[in-house]
């Protein structure tokens, strides 16, 4: 989902560059680090310990973005619930997150590994003017800048759906560079509570939306112990097989899809 960064990025270059420069109210921009005041409203403004739902003030922008996202996937959600019960019909802005995440949860029924990752997909092109990804290519080849420039735009218009986050130099091919994002502690998979969401809903479709559909490797690396994640711009990702979150097991205690039983989440295996 992390395609609306980057798309506002080439729809308003002026805004851009005005965030990059610090006039953005919402950066912080402190010892060459670019972060996020997200609408945290935990006393200490930092999200809350692993096993801790943090708490949010979303304003305007974020609801916005959340009712675009959740609306666009309502077509292909189930209409009732896990438990049978028919899903209440929604008006505009009548969403908040944890209706977003619903919306997610609603997606994934019925549907494997694949057609979820596929569902995002066509989510994400349904935003996008016919020839965005031609687009994109033509402005951002795989440069040392595009990726950079991607990490620092994505920090600010990312903020709704992962909470805090902040660019920070990652090694890309040997070469040093500021094309990392550093998620403090996602929202999406602090809220959903589930391994098979994170990576079916979010980390596969998008490294897979940036590599192909816009020529720009991007590879995403959760930690399952903290959720936190790291986003690399430039950094092609492995094989579903050989990552490590293919591998990983459910949140038990958390999660209300979980299959303790299983060494691995079962909606990873499919």
């Amino acid at each position: 989902m992390v395609v609306l960064t980057s798309f506002q990025a080439v729809q308003v270059h002026n805004q851009a560059a005005a965030i990059k420069c610090g006039y953005h109210p919402r950066l912080r921009l402190k010892n060459g680090t670019v972060s996020i005041r997200c609408g945290i409203a935990e006393p200490s403004g930092e999200p809350a310990p692993f096993g801790q739902k943090t708490k949010y003030k979303d304003g305007f922008f974020e609801k916005a973005f959340m009712t675009l996202f959740a609306r666009k996937m309502e077509k292909f959600a189930a209409k009732s619930n896990k438990d049978g019960t028919p899903v209440e019909k929604k008006g505009w802005f009548d969403y908040d997150y944890e209706s977003f995440v619903d919306v997610s949860k609603r997606v994934i029924q019925g549907r494997n590994r694949t057609q979820q990752q596929q569902v995002v997909r066509e989510v994400l092109l349904s935003m996008l003017p016919p020839g965005a990804p031609a687009q994109f290519r033509k402005l951002f080849p795989p440069t040392r800048w595009a990726c950079e420039f991607n990490a620092t735009i994505t920090v600010p218009f990312f903020d709704w759906l992962v909470g805090p986050s902040e660019v920070v130099e990652v090694e890309v091919n040997g070469v040093k560079q500021r094309s990392g994002v550093r998620i403090k502690k996602c929202r999406y998979l602090e809220n959903s509570g589930c391994v098979g969401m994170c990576v079916n809903m979010c980390k596969i479709p998008t490294q897979d939306f940036f590599t192909d559909e816009f020529g720009l490797p991007l590879t995403m690396t959760p930690n399952f112990e903290d959720m936190s994640c790291e986003m690399v711009y430039g950094q092609a990702p492995p094989p579903f097989e050989d990552d490590p979150a293919s591998k990983q097991p459910c949140f038990a205690d958390i999660c209300s899809l979980a299959n303790p039983n299983s060494s691995v989440c079962p909606k990873l295996q499919t």
